[in-house]
């Protein structure tokens, strides 16, 4: 089960805007609007494979929620409540993959992401 750091949530409250004034200006990221989230959700890339958004979805949520990539999404919700974690849903982002909003037992958030096989590229 091979996983890696895809994507980091940082919530900004009502106030994306100074969100992404303060992180634009520490890292020199742009962030672009996603269209069609269900509130302020703005994205920016770091790399090929990694990306961080900037959301006021969760007004009242406080720290970064990580995201980490998985083979198989359903193997390691299995195993986060045999490790007495919590998953709360699985979610498609149809044409790009599923997650999964997870919790530890120690209450720190993160999230699973798999990517939809017509999403990946070809491996050589």
């Amino acid at each position: 089960m091979a996983t890696q750091l895809v994507h980091i949530e940082i919530p900004a409250g009502s106030d994306t805007g100074a969100a992404r004034e303060f992180w634009g200006a520490l890292f020199d990221w742009q962030f672009t609007e996603v269209p069609g989230a269900p509130a302020e959700y703005f994205h920016t890339r770091i790399n090929a494979e990694q990306g961080v958004a900037v959301s006021s979805i969760e007004p009242d949520r406080r720290g970064i929620r990580p995201y980490f990539e998985v083979d198989d999404i359903d193997a390691y919700i299995v195993r986060i409540t045999e490790l007495r974690g919590e998953v709360y849903e699985k979610m498609e982002v149809p044409g790009s993959g599923w997650f999964a909003l997870c919790r530890d037992p120690h209450g720190n958030q993160f999230g699973l992401w798999q990517n939809a096989p017509s999403a990946q590229p070809p491996r050589r």
